[in-house]
């Protein structure tokens, strides 16, 4: 059976990570699309270093579309860098996370709608809790690599995404932290070959966030 080709808007969190593994028997995969610092050279807000990035692709078995953007990067540059980099590939469809955003996904449509490559939200108005629960009890293995210090406090940044970090997370916090509460790396978990290893570094903040220093 002849699949869709699909790129996956990959931010090294959870959600992609729970997108990915929904997605993977319906449509061929022909890479992780990730936009990274070009200052920092890590994940654009996650904080993660790019060795990591590179592994957890290497652990799932897919090629790896990095797009470097400024900081700050106006939707211009934005647009013009990842239509650059979606054009690399022979795909129809484009893959995300998002789950009830609804300014972040009409944008998405919206520009997409010009390449021309189609949106596909696979968690789209799912319940948070839920998804905790599912992301969680699927056997992902996830840690928090960044949290906005106006929701959660710095030490928060290292914690385990697990039952207990549910149970913990003040009122008004998203379980899944989609309104920017918090960001994650997934270094084990199904479709994953190895885990990916890494050293917790030093906790640091920067801009109002907090980030926690992931090492190989």
């Amino acid at each position: 059976m002849n699949r869709e080709k699909a790129i996956v808007c990959w931010s090294s969190g959870k959600d992609s990570a729970l997108a990915l593994h929904r997605i993977r028997k319906k449509f061929e995969i022909v890479c992780l699309l990730t936009s990274t610092s070009e200052e920092t050279s890590r994940v654009a807000m996650h904080g993660l270093r790019d060795e990591l990035l590179d592994l957890q692709a290497k652990s799932l078995g897919f090629p790896l579309q990095k797009v470097p953007l400024p900081y700050p990067c106006p939707n211009t540059i934005y647009e013009e860098r990842m239509r650059g980099a979606i054009g690399r590939w022979d795909a129809s469809c484009m893959v995300f996370g998002d789950l009830f955003l609804e300014d972040i996904r009409r944008y998405r449509e919206q520009w997409l709608g010009s390449v021309p490559i189609t949106p596909v939200f696979p968690l789209w108005r799912e319940d948070t809790t839920a998804l905790a629960d599912e992301i969680i009890h699927t056997g992902f293995k996830v840690i928090l690599t960044c949290v906005d210090l106006k929701k959660l406090p710095a030490e928060f940044a290292g914690r385990l995404f697990n039952d207990e970090f549910i149970k913990e997370i003040p009122a008004g916090v998203d379980p899944c932290g989609e309104n920017g509460e918090f960001h994650t790396f997934v270094f084990d978990g199904p479709n994953f070959s190895f885990p990916i290893p890494f050293q917790v570094g030093n906790r640091y903040s920067k801009d109002g966030f907090a980030y926690i220093d992931l090492q190989r």
